[in-house]
């Protein structure tokens, strides 16, 4: 399905159900490997190494993006939404220093009330838009598509450690 098409039962905005199950699968793999974890493992550095994140670090990232997502949908909703280019690598180090060194109970919330937020705001866009399109992709299911490869070696990385 395209986001031009309608679906069933559906408005012209909404995501389609299978859109919806993509997110929720996307968002519960990446969960469920970040919470396999105990918390010192969850903060400790390595992984990435340029920085050298921790999974919370992760999270934090993917939630701040999340964050701004919701916020982005919720302009283009309300008609407000201006287009700007953005350099993704100075946003997401941007979007790093925001979260600074928040203890992970903070990031983890942050990043729960994020996605929350964004599903929100993508359910009631009146109108599917290239925009909203671009700020899902980017936040959503093809983000943490991103990651959950790499987290998944971490992750199994850190186990055997134990």
């Amino acid at each position: 399905m395209t986001w031009g098409e309608g679906v069933a039962g559906l408005a012209a905005g909404k995501p389609s159900e299978s859109e919806i199950e993509a997110e929720r699968r996307g968002w519960y793999e990446l969960t469920s490997l970040v919470h396999s974890l105990e918390p010192d493992e969850i903060v400790q550095p390595g992984y990435y190494t340029d920085p050298d994140w921790s999974i919370a670090d992760l999270v934090a990232h993917v939630g701040t993006w999340l964050a701004e997502a919701g916020m982005q949908l919720q302009r283009i909703a309300a008609g407000t939404y201006v287009h700007e280019e953005i350099d993704v690598d100075a946003r997401n180090a941007e979007l790093r220093a925001a979260m600074g060194d928040q203890p992970w109970g903070v990031i983890h919330s942050q990043a729960e009330a994020s996605r929350s937020r964004m599903l929100k705001a993508w359910y009631e866009l009146p109108e599917r838009t290239p925009e909203a399109e671009w700020w899902v992709a980017k936040a959503g299911p093809e983000h943490y598509s991103e990651h959950v490869d790499r987290l998944r070696e971490w992750v199994a990385i850190l186990k055997a450690r134990r």
